[in-house]
């Protein structure tokens, strides 16, 4: 890591002010977020959370914004009733704590979800995103998952799954030029190996001048600069699922 006594450098950013526009729910053994279009649909896309938890604000905009696009959404709990990272913390105790929520161990929630989402939504193509911890988990789902369409990896950890890059599904990798926890080489590593062995699309995309976590962490009227790159980032995503879901 860049910082070994910060390990993991992702501040709050702007946290939104955000209430949300789903709703709360049970599936399962865990908890999640659910947002629905006012239309049917048949199309999901599972939201897979950073270290600051299934309820951070940021994070349910983002749900919510793929519902405004055709797509229930859902963004469960995956740290399954343990606490999410809280900026106070101490940031010695990270790598102890993070060891205890394991990006590539969520295969029984996601199945129950999976479960949820077909009976209750009645979804039939269904595709994941995730941010940070939860881009990592992305790329472990589309390693070895075989109900989902396609994933969008937001400032995905690459270090967690440097060596396994055989992808099932078509899977979109977005990174900011300037990440202070994902390095540049990583970044290239990630490309060389995928033209290597990935057999399925993908692409692998780095924004000019963005941090961990501009995607859904900035806020574009206070970041102006900035604005451009989060904007696209955030369409990219979307077009990606549309092309795929």
């Amino acid at each position: 890591m860049a910082n070994e006594a910060r390990p993991c450098p992702c501040d709050i950013g702007d946290r939104f002010d955000y209430g949300g526009r789903g709703q709360e729910v049970q599936v399962g053994h865990i908890k999640a977020y659910v947002c629905k279009p006012s239309g049917s649909t048949d199309k999901a896309v599972i939201v897979i959370h950073d270290i600051f938890g299934w309820q951070l604000p940021n994070t349910r905009y983002i749900a919510d914004m793929l519902t405004t696009n055709g797509y229930t959404a859902i963004c469960p709990d995956f740290f399954v009733g343990q606490e999410a990272w809280k900026p106070s913390n101490d940031w010695a105790s990270f790598n102890d704590w993070v060891k205890t929520r394991d990006a590539g161990k969520i295969d029984k929630e996601v199945d129950v979800v999976l479960k949820y989402l077909k009976d209750q939504c009645g979804a039939k193509k269904i595709g994941v995103i995730g941010f940070c911890w939860g881009g990592a988990a992305v790329q472990h789902l589309m390693l070895k998952n075989p109900h989902l369409k396609t994933g969008v990896s937001i400032y995905g950890v690459i270090s967690r799954f440097e060596d396994k890059h055989s992808l099932l599904h078509p899977t979109f990798f977005i990174f900011g030029e300037k990440d202070d926890i994902i390095p540049l080489e990583q970044v290239t590593s990630l490309e060389e190996k995928l033209k290597q062995y990935c057999k399925v699309d993908y692409e692998v995309k780095i924004y000019p001048g963005q941090t961990h976590g501009f995607v859904h962490r900035k806020r574009e009227d206070i970041n102006p600069q900035d604005k451009p790159y989060i904007e696209e980032g955030r369409k990219d995503m979307i077009n990606w699922l549309n092309k795929y879901i």
